[in-house]
């Protein structure tokens, strides 16, 4: 059961140091190492407003090879200081609406209490813009016919007749 363990080698820390001192990544493994040469061509282009695509091909007419996705990127990260991502806006939150409370002195007679609506809103219509309200609408919604008042209905069918009638 007990087997002879040989001992460990010593590393030697000399050679490891020498090792790392004379490393070198591959070339084709550092970033935009075939476009840092020509970062003052690029930057001179992109001056003039020129597009990475303008640049890519410039460059490849002269014998360097690379792409538009690839100029972009160097372009995005060396020139412009890093990566930035587009954030999404937050939408503000709702003002809050002070409403004045009525005079203490003031019969409870005459304060009629708002009337009460039972009507639940549809699943899938969002609510009416209004003044100051925080929802904004995405584009125009698909009437859904059979929601429709009655009124509405004879705008809607007097609109499309108008617009179907022949022009004469």
């Amino acid at each position: 059961m007990n087997t002879p363990t040989t001992p460990q080698p010593t590393p030697d820390l000399e050679s490891l140091r020498k090792a790392i001192q004379e490393f070198r990544p591959n070339p084709h493994r550092v970033p935009f190492n075939s476009l840092k040469p020509f970062h003052d061509s690029i930057v001179e282009l992109r001056a003039k407003r020129a597009s990475y695509r303008s640049v890519a091909e410039l460059l490849q007419q002269h014998g360097v090879k690379t792409s538009r996705a690839r100029v972009a990127e160097y372009g995005r990260i060396v020139l412009e200081g890093g990566k930035s991502r587009k954030r999404r806006k937050r939408m503000k939150p709702a003002p809050t609406v002070v409403v004045a409370a009525a005079p203490q002195s003031a019969p409870a007679a005459d304060v009629k209490p708002p009337p009460i609506t039972t009507t639940a809103p549809a699943s899938n219509v969002p609510p009416p813009a209004k003044e100051n309200s925080p929802y904004t609408s995405r584009g125009p919604r698909i009437a859904n016919v059979r929601m429709m008042s009655p009124a509405e209905k004879a705008d809607l069918d007097a609109f499309l007749n108008a617009k179907n009638a022949p022009k004469s």
